[in-house]
């Protein structure tokens, strides 16, 4: 069974490197981009046997314990 946890951050919170790619972009004339955020994407692996909302939970708490700073991010996890 494989998860994914989607993590960005929140509003409000400043992206640096989201505003460079953004700048990047009008550089290189893609004028139709406002706004650009970054985040990132864990894969994770598990075991086959849990149900797929166990591995939801799970992965939830993987999320909120470690793999997200749940102070400044969001995340999002899909369970494939």
């Amino acid at each position: 069974m494989k998860a994914k946890v989607y993590v960005t951050l929140k509003s409000g919170i400043l992206d640096p490197q989201g505003k460079a790619v953004q700048h990047s972009l009008e550089t290189m004339e893609f004028s139709e981009v406002l706004d650009v955020r970054q985040g990132k994407v864990f894969e994770v692996t598990m075991e086959d046997g849990l149900s797929k909302v166990e591995a939801e939970k799970r992965v939830t708490s993987m999320a909120e314990q470690l793999l997200a700073n749940t102070v400044m991010e969001n995340f999002r996890v899909e369970i494939e």
